[in-house]
């Protein structure tokens, strides 16, 4: 991926658990800049920017809501192109789910 140059500076959204020295460098070293707070006891910590990484909450709440259709947690399609097409059914459903409820 780093040859390709493809993902230079992309930015990935860690979590907590990830923000050791086993994963950090190495995501460093292939030219990704990995957005994790550094955990309360870290000697050295380092920057992070906090706004970027609340973005986090949104993927993972996004992941959560294709959990609870059994077809998309557990990936029963073969094809890519019909995985993510159920996957795109899936997030219109829960858009229209969401936004379609009358406010009391």
């Amino acid at each position: 991926m780093a040859a390709s140059g493809a993902f230079m500076g992309a930015r990935p959204l860690m979590d907590r658990t990830y923000e050791g020295d086993p994963t950090r460098p190495p995501a460093e070293s292939f030219g990704l800049t990995p957005v994790v707070p550094p955990k309360r006891n870290r000697t050295a910590p380092w920057d992070c920017d906090r706004e970027v990484h609340k973005g986090r909450n949104m993927v993972e709440r996004v992941f959560n809501r294709t959990k609870r259709y059994r077809k998309a947690a557990t990936r029963y399609d073969r094809l890519d192109e019909a995985f993510l097409a159920d996957l795109r059914l899936i997030l219109i459903a829960t858009y229209l789910k969401k936004h379609s409820q009358k406010p009391n």
